[in-house]
This record gives structure tokens, sequence and C-alpha cells, in this order.
């Protein structure tokens, strides 16, 4: 008995060193306890040692409710604005004389809506004036949009390009890389700061031994770790509670998710290091801690075993792992978070607040994902597709891009997107893509009337979209195909409608991303419910041929858009190498089956936009004979709608070219009187990269004829964007908005504008202009 006694005092230190690590941070103090421990606990008490999660919290709050507030400022002042424009319209309406007596309708479109004299009363003043006096009154806040203003200057500039050249020994393609935004730059790197401040500037660090507790440090690093899972799943999620309170889409709020995802990593790094410093081998706590857990092996086990998942997550998260290995990422990255969140219930074992955030988590998880159940097409048991999904079909377009239609009965708004399945072709792939129609009564499907066609464009580069070209060539275009629909997400957070002047870029087949903005933005001014007064559309394409994507919303637009409102420029930006035979040189791509064996045909069919005729010239050309009207119509819709055809004029007398050989320099015959019906492309010979001179020869020695009726003409070359900008900006309204979706090199150079004129918005710039909004899209969706 006194060999057991003097053993079970032996012991009693242990076992209160055994204590301390199993509760890992609290210790009791007590009279008796030292006062390195009594000094330590006063000055970071363990119990208040959840402030430290509440920093994120509060940082996070501050950020949202500023997003919110913009939003909802912007939000009324477009409301009002629209609401305005309407009222206006309507009493110019009551007070105006019909415009059969006073005024002349415009021939090609009946759209006009201006009065000369009233039935009673005075001459009521120019809209315009009335317009500016409501703005100024009702919903311009002058010192918010400079301030508003000034922020853009320095976040809507780009952060340059990264080209890396083609290495062809390593099988290393010419690649773009971009860089975030400075407004992404800038918060994340406030975060970090933050964070990092957060957890190094209060004291102490350590503690003087293990057995007064974890080290602080490392309890500061976890709470806040544990505090941004709320965020992060929140950040991730499809259907998420802030792109509601925001308006900003998931798929932006995506890049905060990752990099949300990184800071956890590097705060839990924090947290991990300062255990490994602390000597837990003192005082016999790893031989102790041994004795009582024989079959864990590990004293960090539970912390290692939610480091592994989360350093996983991180590692495929990174740009160029993600878009390598699409596929296996989205396979994984969602089981290897249930694993992560799993495991952090295990490791933090309800310490202080942090499973309230693992439960706001988990909670956050599981609405989003009932939520999402009502973005699916085949979940809604009063639809025909409950269970079974849309029936879609598939058509091959010129330049070998892909055409999906789907007849629905969901509804979208311009610029969404949706996450699309087909069984058919691939069962567990899931892919999105920007919506290229218009969701309206004005645009009907033939698969019945609760029914809208769906259209989805894209161009086959591999994976699933390379199987879609794949199946539409095998199976024919009468086969139909099962499609299952996540969506719509995303869109424009404003509406185009509410600004005075829109300017549209699209490079290639960015167009998809735009041409929905396009025909809402026609059908409302065509309805006054659009304050807009200028429209220009700028796209950038290496083909005429990628034209016939859109035909007939191009004609569309051409024939029912306000007079002299909408102006489109087309750049064709490819060239081909003639050879001495005059053949093409190289030989056309096998890479490209389909399209080579359309180009001549599509050639041959290519006629000027003049040729065209509208609906009133039809009338016109048919002088009342309907059988006639008839067919005209029936030959403008079977026609294959053209771009307007170039006039090229003689080269300048001092510009001179050095021929290329094998290739040479093509310059065609002047021919003034040109035959538009049977007009041929013309091939320049220009490399794919043309010199400088050759760029300056395409742009000022075959200048095209720019129609001022209508506004619609071609350029052969790449776009001046800044120069366009600068000559476009003398049209500007108050306010202006500018929209691009293309490769990086076209968003920088327009961000790169747009960020210059905000001088003209916080300076007091000339017309009093109060906003020039900036909008990019993806070019990926």
């Amino acid at each position: 008995m006194p060999q057991l006694s003097r053993l079970a005092e032996r012991f009693m230190p242990v076992r209160a060193i055994h204590r301390s690590l199993v509760e890992r941070v609290r210790i009791p103090v007590t009279s008796s306890s030292s006062p390195d421990l009594q000094a330590a606990v006063k000055q970071d008490p363990w119990s208040q040692s959840g402030k430290y999660a509440l920093g994120w919290v509060y940082l996070s709050i501050i950020l949202l409710v500023s997003t919110i507030a913009v939003h909802l400022y912007h939000w009324m002042s477009d409301r009002i604005r629209r609401a305005t424009y309407k009222e206006e319209v309507a009493k110019s309406s009551a007070t105006s004389s019909p415009d059969d007596d006073f005024e002349m309708a415009n021939l090609p479109t009946n759209n006009s809506t201006h009065m000369f004299f009233p039935r009673h009363g005075p001459i009521p003043p120019q809209r315009q004036q009335q317009q500016q006096q409501g703005e100024e009154t009702f919903f311009s806040f002058t010192p918010l949009n400079r301030l508003i203003a000034l922020l853009r200057y320095f976040f809507y500039r780009p952060l340059p390009v990264l080209r890396i050249r083609p290495i062809r020994s390593l099988r290393i393609r010419r690649q773009e890389i971009s860089f975030p935004s400075p407004g992404i730059i800038f918060i994340v790197a406030a975060a970090t700061i933050f964070v990092t401040l957060y957890c190094f500037v209060p004291q102490p660090l350590y503690y003087a031994s293990i057995q007064f507790g974890s080290p602080p440090l490392a309890i500061r690093a976890g709470m806040l770790a544990v505090a941004m899972m709320p965020w992060i799943v929140a950040l991730s999620m499809k259907a998420n509670l802030v792109t509601m309170l925001t308006g900003i889409g998931h798929e932006r709020l995506n890049v905060l998710h990752r990099w949300g995802g990184y800071i956890c990593l590097f705060l839990s790094l924090i947290h991990t290091i300062p255990f490994y410093i602390t000597p837990i081998r003192d005082q016999g706590g790893l031989l102790i801690f041994k004795s009582y857990f024989p079959g864990q092996s590990y004293i960090y086990g539970t912390g290692v075993a939610a480091l592994v998942p989360l350093v996983f997550l991180c590692l495929h998260s990174l740009p160029f792992l993600r878009a390598w290995m699409y596929e296996l990422f989205v396979a994984l990255h969602v089981p290897v978070s249930i694993v992560f969140v799993g495991m952090l219930f295990w490791h933090c074992h309800n310490y202080l607040t942090s499973w309230n955030y693992l439960w706001a988590t988990v909670a956050i998880w599981f609405i989003s994902y009932i939520v999402r159940l009502f973005f699916l097409n085949w979940t809604n048991p009063w639809r025909m597709s409950w269970l079974i999904g849309e029936e879609a079909a598939v058509t091959i377009l010129p330049e070998n891009a892909v055409k999906v239609t789907i007849p629905s009965q969901m509804k979208w708004k311009p610029g969404q997107y949706v996450y699309l399945r087909m069984p058919g072709i691939s069962v567990f792939e899931n892919h999105p893509f920007t919506l290229a129609s218009l969701c309206s009564d004005d645009f009907p499907s033939d698969y019945g009337e609760q029914y809208r066609d769906m259209i989805l464009v894209f161009r086959p580069f591999g994976g699933f979209t390379r199987k879609v070209l794949n199946a539409a060539i095998d199976n024919g275009p009468n086969h139909t195909y099962r499609a299952f629909i996540d969506g719509p997400y995303g869109g424009m957070q404003r509406e185009l409608a509410s600004f005075d002047t829109v300017v549209l870029f699209a490079g290639g087949s960015g167009i998809t991303a735009i041409v929905s903005h396009l025909l809402d933005l026609i059908k409302k001014m065509r309805d006054s419910k659009a304050v807009t007064k200028q429209v220009h559309v700028v796209w950038a394409l290496k083909r005429p041929e990628t034209m016939e994507w859109f035909k007939e919303e191009l004609r569309i637009c051409r024939e029912f858009a306000p007079l002299e409102t909408v102006h489109c420029q087309f750049f064709i930006t490819g060239a081909k190498r003639v050879g001495p035979n005059g053949f093409p040189f190289p030989p056309p791509s096998p890479s490209r089956p389909v399209s080579d064996l359309v180009h001549g045909k599509i050639d041959k069919a290519f006629h000027g936009i003049a040729s065209k005729r509208n609906s009133a010239l039809i009338r016109e050309e048919a002088a009342g004979d309907p059988e006639k009207e008839k067919e005209l119509r029936r030959e403008n819709e079977d026609g294959i709608s053209a771009l307007p055809a170039p006039t090229f004029l003689p080269p300048p007398k001092k510009a001179r070219t050095r021929p290329n050989k094998p290739g040479k320099l093509t310059i065609p015959s002047i021919n003034t009187n040109h035959d538009h019906s049977n007009n041929k492309s013309f091939d320049f010979g220009f490399p794919s990269t043309p010199t400088m001179l050759q760029k300056n020869l395409m742009r000022f020695a075959f200048l095209p004829t720019a129609n001022k009726k209508t506004g619609w003409h071609t350029e052969y070359g790449r776009p001046d964007i800044p120069f366009m900008l600068k000559g476009l900006e003398r049209e500007f309204g108050k306010r202006t908005c500018v929209f691009v979706c293309g490769p990086p090199s076209m968003r920088v150079d327009v961000q790169s504008c747009v960020a210059s004129m905000q001088q003209k918005v916080w300076g007091g710039g000339e017309n009093g202009r109060e906003e020039v909004y900036l909008h990019t899209e993806n070019y990926a969706i």
C-alpha cells in the first residue's frame, strides 16, 4: 500500500498535465497556481478568446452592408429614372397631336414618338430638359457619384495580361494569363492584413510552458479560420443569400470563395506551427499522453486530419490545375469539402464558439442545396420535364460552332447562363453556357405557347463540347437529346435600359453574352421603356462566317431598332496567306472538317447588307400586291443575312509593302460599281499575324463605306479600342454603360479606357456626366 500511494503521488502532476492536454487550452487558475500562469491568463483569458472569431464576422458584415447599400442606390436610381422617362412619354402622347396629321412617321421603323403640336395648351418643353431637371431633383446624389467614380478610377484599372509564347518541344500552346481585378486584390489584401495583425499584434504569442495551455497565437488563428467557414461556403453556392442581397452573381463571388480558402489555409498554418514550436515533450507530457491513449500514435492527429483535406482543396483549385483536370475537380471538390467540415467538428471538439460557426456552415450548405432544387428544370412536378429533362436539338454552325436549342418553360433574364447536362452524350459532365436567346413573348417557340427556345451557342474545344460536336456529326440534325438544366444564374446587376448610352464590345464567341442584352434593349427602346438614346456594338471576329451564328438576331436588330440609335461595327481580324499559284497557303486545317466543307457555300451566299430589304421596303416594293409581298418576305426569311459589303479604295501613294515569300500581298483592283448581289469574300493575302504596316494598310487603305442610314459597316483588321472609345466619348450621355465580353487583351483595353473616363465624373467634367459603368463578362462562360 505505501508503494501504491507513492506511485499515485508520482502520477498526480502527470494527471494534471494530461488534463491540460485533453482540454488543450483552458487551465483553471487557483491560489496555488504559479505566478506565470496567473499573469498569462490575465493578459489573454481563454474564456474571451471567442472574440477573435467575431473580428472576422464584423469585417465581413461591414463589407457586405457597404455592397448592399451601393446596390440599392443604383437599383432605386435606375428604377426612378426609367419610371420618370415612362411618365414623360405618357404625358407627351396625351398632349401631342396624332402623327398621321401633323408628323411624317419614320418609314422603316414607324417608331417616332416626337410630336410637334399639342392639342391643348402651350408647346411642352423638350424631353431632354425635363429629364435632366427630374434627374437632378429626384435621384442624383453628386457626392456619392463622385466617390464611386473615384473608387472605379483605381479598381477598374486592370493588371497587364501575361502572354506565354508557344513551345512546340514541350507542347505548350500560346496562352494569355489574366490576373484578378484590382478590386478583388484590394479586398483580399485588406482581409489578409487584418487577420495577420489580429493574430500577431495581441500579446502574448506563446506561454512559458505547455502546462499553461495552448499558444494564444494558435487559438486566435484557429478561431479566425473557423469563423471564415460560413462565408467561404456561402460564396461558393450557386443559389446563395449574398447574391440575392447584392445582385452579384455567384460566378463573381466564386473568386472571393477561392481566395477565402487560401486565407483559411494561411490561418490554419499559423494555427498549426505554434504547437510544434512549443516544447510538448517537456515535463513528460508526450509520455503521459501515450500512456492514456495507447492506440493514438500521434498527439496532433485531429489537426492533421483537418489540415490535409484543406491543403488538397486549395491546391487543386489553382487555376492551371483546375483547367487541366476540370472534370476531376468537379467530381472531388464537394466530397472533399464535406470531409473537411467533418474533420473540423472532430478537431474543434466544441471549444469556445467553434461549433456555432460549423453548424452555421452546415445550415447554409443545406439551405442552399434546397433552394437550388427550384433552379433545376427536372424537379418541378407541374412541368413536362419532371424527372426526364427537356428535349434538345443540336445544330452545327459555320466555323464548327455548336448551337443547342432547348424549348423550356423556365424563365431567364438577358445575359444569364445555365449548367447543361446531356446524359445521352456524357452522364456526369455539367458545364456552364451563356444563354444567347431572349425569354419574351415576342420570341415564341414552336414547341408550345408556354415554351421559349433556350439557345446555347459555343465553340467546341475539348471534353464535353467536343463530345457534343461529335455526337451531332454522328447522329445528324434530326436527332434529339435529353437536356437537364441547372439555372439560370448570373446576369448584370444593372439594366442597360437605365443608361443614356450603351457600348457593347464582343470578341469572337463573346457575342453570345451580348445578343440577348441587345435584343432586350431594342425591345424596351421601341416600347419607350428605356432611356437609352445611342447603342454602339463592336464585334471583332476572325472570319465573316461567324456572323451566321446570329443572322436572325442581327436582322431583327437592324430592322426593328429605332432610327439612328444602333450602330454596329464588325472587324474581320482573320487573314490568309496566298501562295504563288493563287491558292491559300497553308492548306485548310484538318481540325476544322465541317467548317472547311461549308466555307465555299457560305462565301457564295454571303451578300452585302445593303441588298437586304426590311419590312417597310418590302411593302413599298410589293406596291399592294399580296402575292408578291408574300414571295418577297419568303425570300427575305430564307436568305442568308450578310454584313455590309466594304468599298475598296485605292491604297495611299506612299504605302509600300514588301511581299512575303512564298506568299504575296495581293491588292484587288479598284471597282467603284460593286454588285452586292454577287459579292465574293476578299482575301488580303496577309499572314495570321500581320505586321504593323499591314495592319495600317488593312485599316486605312480599304476603308468600308459606312451606311449613314443604318450605321452598320465592316472593317478589316483589329479594332483600336482606345481610339474608338475616345471618339465615342464625345457622344456619351450623363450615364453610360460599357459592356465587354472577349479575350483578356480586349478586356484590358476596355477597362483601361473606362478607368480613365472616371476623371470626368469625380472631377466634375463636361456635360454634367454622372456615371460611366463597366460590366465585364468571363470569356469562358
